[in-house]
């Protein structure tokens, strides 16, 4: 598999996606935030006093997603056209389960898009309860899912 993001002089360049077909493409990501029973139970119970906790980390996801192209440098500004999170929490091991779904119709993936949600979710969640706790953990980031495009459909095994 080439390399696309290296001009002929090897420096780093956007690729040119004006001559790909406009398609409908989806993408899912997930991660997790690992932290102590006690903080998942402020969270649960509605106790963190900066305020709802999985709400406001759905917002911030959500912007992320739309914002992607102004955070990583050779990423193409997508219309996105529907961005969702979703979380579930877990008691072994403890924490919170992060999944994003974004998609798009146009000339490239919205990979970038959930991944980037997922990461802006997790780091809200972090901000959020750190004063609880800061030894929250933030991990095991990755692409779930793609589908659309000439490159075709992925599906992360086990999935």
């Amino acid at each position: 598999m080439e390399l696309t993001h290296f001009n002929e002089f090897g420096h780093a360049k956007m690729v040119d996606v004006t001559g790909k077909e406009s398609t409908f493409r989806t993408a899912a990501a997930a991660g997790f935030v690992a932290m102590t029973p006690e903080t998942l139970a402020l969270i649960t119970g509605g106790h963190v006093r900066k305020g709802d906790v999985l709400s406001v980390a759905q917002v911030a996801g959500i912007m992320a997603a739309k914002k992607t192209s102004e955070l990583i440098p050779m990423c193409h500004p997508v219309a996105v056209t529907g961005a969702d999170i979703v979380f579930r929490t877990s008691d072994e091991p403890c924490g919170i389960e992060i999944e994003a779904t974004v998609s798009c119709k146009g000339e490239t993936g919205v990979e970038m898009e959930a991944l980037t949600a997922v990461s802006v979710a997790a780091l809200t969640i972090y901000d959020m309860c750190k004063a609880a706790e800061r030894g929250i953990q933030i991990g095991d980031i990755r692409l779930l899912s793609k589908s659309g495009g000439k490159s075709g459909d992925y599906r992360a095994e086990g999935m």
